[in-house]
């Protein structure tokens, strides 16, 4: 009979040290390091699950700048047997508000007949307040302009009530306000969580650009070009949406979200101290939420 040869296997497990001193690290992969942002609050959530996954003054009151446009195309896509394909005739007041108000501007021109869906992209591509100072016009309720936007933003207020978000204040339908436009990362990004639940929303703010055809005065046509100030859309992989925002007060903002390997992650920075560092700041928090 032939001699056999018996091999022991010693089974080690992930952080043992195996003789000689060598060491197996753990299978598992390391926590990822807490990023450090410019931005004075800061808020990351697993879209799924609702699950925090990052907290910086989550729950400070801050100006939103024009994130509040996404309340305002909230409340325009809650409303009731909603046409997106309406007309609506641009008028001199919202041309007079951008000027007075040096505001960000979709460029709509006076007597343009365009579509609720047209203005939809205009608010929230370009940001254009004559956009947003429109529809509030059209979908707020009164026999005056300045009745119907009070409407509209109470509107906004209501909707901010039934959402739970107990840290946001509207005063304005596009974030220019006299002082009580406010919310907190957190709300914000409870806000663009339901905002995105929208088809129509979620199509119109992952797009980089567009180019839309509008009836003139004349009747003829004219086309439109809008592109998006999110720089996200372009510069990370996956990402979605939501909104820029900006002002002296509220500094440069974003409520951002991106989608990978299945995974939605979604958040808001308020307050940083440049258009550069609120997307390196999004870019940071982006990638730590998808590591968490």
């Amino acid at each position: 009979m032939k001699n056999r040869r018996y091999v022991t296997v010693a089974c080690v497990t992930a952080g043992s040290i195996l003789t000689g001193g060598a060491f197996i690290a753990p299978a598992h992969a390391a926590t990822p390091k807490v990023p450090t942002i410019v931005a004075k609050g800061g808020f990351v959530m697993n879209n799924g699950t609702g699950t925090a996954l990052y907290t910086k003054a989550a729950d400070t009151r801050l100006s939103t700048g024009s994130t509040a446009k996404i309340m305002t195309a909230q409340v325009v896509l809650s409303q009731k047997n909603l046409n997106l394909d309406r007309k609506v005739t641009i008028q001199k007041a919202y041309s007079d508000y951008i000027v007075s108000k040096n505001a960000s501007s979709a460029r709509l021109i006076v007597g343009d007949k365009v579509t609720v869906r047209q203005l939809l992209y205009g608010l929230m591509l370009p940001s254009g307040c004559d956009a947003a100072y429109a529809l509030a016009d059209t979908y707020g309720s009164g026999s005056t302009r300045s009745a119907r936007v009070k409407s509209f933003i109470s509107k906004m207020n209501d909707s901010a009530k039934r959402l739970g978000l107990k840290n946001t204040h509207f005063d304005s339908f596009d974030g220019i306000g006299n002082g009580a436009n406010y919310s907190t990362p957190r709300d914000l990004t409870k806000l663009a969580s339901n905002a995105m639940k929208n088809s129509t929303f979620r199509t119109i703010v992952k797009t980089k650009s567009t180019t839309q055809k509008v009836t003139m005065k004349s009747g003829g046509y004219r086309n439109m070009s809008w592109t998006n100030t999110n720089k996200l859309l372009s510069s990370y992989s996956g990402a979605i949406g939501v909104k820029t925002g900006s002002g002296p007060v509220a500094k440069y903002c974003l409520v951002f979200a991106a989608t990978r390997g299945g995974k939605t992650v979604i958040g808001t920075v308020l307050a940083s101290s440049s258009e550069a560092n609120r997307t390196a700041d999004a870019t940071k928090l982006l990638d730590y939420g998808f590591k968490k």
